[in-house]
């Protein structure tokens, strides 16, 4: 009876963990077998859930983990807890009980100062992690495409054991200072960087709703078609609005002195400036621009709420919702584009995998063709570069390792390499590094440490990230303004 025992045991436990492993594999394993070429968006979408758990894990370290290592702690008889709360508190030191040696006896403004600067420091292990896992990521990618969309179950549990093992990795000197500067710089990148996803986006809306103008027109009648022209136009006339609005809204409350004031004014007369040079192009878009209009107000708010000095900020000493949320919307939008964009290839230089796609399907048609014309399929294999063609009615004895494949020409004479596209590139590895670094200063505030009574724990920091978030939308709008001037200074050359 023990042994029947014994065996049923075991077969449920083996059940239990081939069913675990299968839906590990549905969820985040390879789409194909190792012998097949990358599938369509191979990679991005796991690559993207990875960025979302990390967002989660995040708030997790920075509102659960991070305020409960509390300083007493560090006098604790258990030897493991003593240790977190002493790494987690390096560095913060200044917010118990103004530097005394005795930890007991913080007061609450100084409790609190020191759960957001440990909150902040585990945003920032978190995304260390995060942003090296995609460093690595793209090294793998840069050498060979396919690592993409290989070993995601291995690469998921690596992720979790780097995530865990910072939990013991003190926040000086790592986390802090040099990886909040590291995010800092990464944020700034970032921002200019997402310039070219909204205008993909925008410029996508706008052919959207033109095409279905025009389909509508055809279908129903002449004016069927302005009820599409109409949602662009309300949707320009909104956001235009919209920045308008925030700007007199913050020439109120944000104009008590004259950094702000400056940095609302340039603001206004940019955003007004580059709609009507837009509209004045060939090419005119009011939707495109007045898109690069309420993303400049975005960060003038970003960065005037930095502001150190409290008669200029009369957020100072409160936590900003609004700009968190704000922050992790532009966040959400740069993940959505780089997991699902059809369009984000071309942002980045890279060939799109549609087009792969076609190509490997017209080749197949070739082979078919050539195959029932008698001309056998070895003469026909590989004909395209860069592709992995297989036989159908011979795939077991024809099939390659795809996996496995090396660089250079085969028998043939081809290339044996895979097509690179946006999917399998490097780039997209980099993009999503970048979007992580922006995840960390929206969260943290781009590390201020926050307290009550109106005022900032480090105001260095406040005043540092104000003028790099100001920084990066200036030379954003200086990028914006020459991809409008430079069709006509240079009409000869081909800037589409």
């Amino acid at each position: 009876m023990g042994n029947f025992i014994a065996c049923l045991g075991a077969g449920l436990g083996w059940c239990c963990c081939s069913a675990t492993a299968s839906l590990m594999s549905s969820c985040c394993g390879n789409d194909k077998p190792s012998s097949v070429a990358p599938g369509l968006n191979s990679g991005r979408k796991r690559s993207v859930l990875l960025l979302l758990i990390s967002i989660g894990l995040s708030f997790l370290y920075q509102y659960w983990v991070g305020p409960a290592l509390k300083p007493s702690y560090a006098n604790d008889l258990n030897p493991v807890l003593a240790y977190l709360s002493e790494a987690w508190i390096k560095g913060c030191e200044q917010y118990t009980s103004s530097g005394n040696s005795n930890l007991y006896g913080y007061n609450d403004e100084l409790e609190l100062q020191r759960q957001k600067c440990s909150g902040n420091n585990g945003v920032f292990r978190v995304a260390g992690s995060t942003f090296l896992f995609y460093i690595l990521a793209a090294l793998a990618a840069f050498f060979k495409p396919s690592a993409n969309r290989e070993a995601w179950p291995a690469k998921f549990i690596l992720f979790f054991i780097l995530v865990a093992g910072t939990l013991f990795i003190p926040n000086e000197p790592l986390f802090s200072p040099i990886l909040l500067n590291v995010f800092r710089v990464g944020g700034v990148i970032f921002v200019v960087f997402n310039q070219l996803i909204i205008l993909d986006i925008a410029f996508n809306v706008n052919e959207h709703c033109v095409e279905k103008a025009d389909e509508a027109e055809l279908e129903e009648g002449e004016g069927a078609g302005k009820k599409w022209l109409g949602v662009v136009l309300m949707s320009s006339v909104f956001l235009l609005l919209a920045s308008l609005v925030s700007i007199g809204v913050m020439y109120h409350y944000f104009g008590g002195c004259s950094d702000n004031n400056a940095f609302i004014t340039i603001t206004l007369v940019l955003g007004i400036g580059l709609t009507v040079l837009q509209l004045s192009g060939e090419e005119a878009s009011l939707f495109t621009s007045s898109c690069i209009f309420a993303y400049s107000t975005y960060l003038l708010y970003t960065a005037v709420g930095r502001n150190p000095v409290a008669k200029c900020n009369p957020q100072l000493g409160d936590d900003n919702v609004g700009g968190i949320v704000l922050g992790l919307a532009v966040t959400l939008l740069g993940m959505a584009w780089t997991g699902y964009s059809y369009t984000a290839h071309r942002a980045v230089g890279e060939r799109s995998d549609e087009s792969v796609l076609l190509q490997r399907n017209n080749d197949d048609k070739d082979v078919e063709s050539r195959n029932q014309q008698g001309q056998g399929p070895n003469k026909t294999r590989a004909k395209v570069s860069g592709l992995v063609v297989n036989n159908r009615e011979n795939d077991q004895n024809e099939e390659e390792d795809y996996a496995t494949m090396n660089d250079g020409p085969n028998e043939d004479g081809h290339e044996n390499q895979i097509q690179q596209t946006f999917s399998s590139s490097w780039k997209i590895n980099m993009i999503l590094s970048l979007i992580c670094c922006w995840y960390a200063m929206s969260l943290t505030s781009w590390g201020s440490v926050v307290g009550g009574g109106g005022n900032l724990a480090n105001p260095s920091a406040g005043k540092v990230s104000m003028w790099m978030i100001i920084s990066s939308q200036w030379l954003m709008n200086l990028l914006y303004l020459w991809t409008l001037v430079a069709p006509k200074i240079f009409p000869d050359r081909d800037f589409s």
